[in-house]
C-alpha cells in the first residue's frame, strides 16, 4: 500500500512529466509548458497576481542554471516554496 506521501511525489512527478513532454526536451519545461503548467496546475495561484509578467519572473527565478527551461530539481523548488507558504498561511489561520 502506498503512503500518502509517496502518492504526493508519484503526483508531482507525473504531473511534470505531463507538461514537460510536450515540446523540446522531454526532462525540462520550456517557458511556454512552465506557463501551462502553472495555469493547469496552480491557478488560484496566478489569480491572486496581478502582475502580467509573473509567469516570466517565476521562470527566472527558477532557471537557477539561465538555460532558459526548467528541470524537475528547479520545479521541485517551487512546489517547496508554495507548500511552505500554504503552510504558514495554514498556521496563521488557525491562531485566529
Amino acid at each position: 500500500m502506498t503512503s500518502q506521501l509517496e502518492s504526493a511525489m508519484e503526483g508531482l512527478i507525473k504531473v511534470f512529466h505531463s507538461y514537460s513532454s510536450k515540446e523540446g526536451d522531454k526532462y525540462k519545461l520550456s517557458k511556454a509548458e512552465m506557463k501551462s503548467l502553472l495555469q493547469g496546475e496552480l491557478s488560484e495561484f496566478l489569480a491572486g497576481s496581478s502582475d502580467p509578467l509573473v509567469v516570466e519572473k517565476i521562470m527566472r527565478d527558477l532557471d537557477e542554471n539561465q538555460d532558459g527551461e526548467v528541470d524537475f530539481q528547479e520545479f521541485v523548488v517551487l512546489v517547496a516554496a508554495l507548500t511552505v507558504a500554504c503552510n504558514e498561511f495554514f498556521i496563521q489561520s488557525q491562531l485566529k
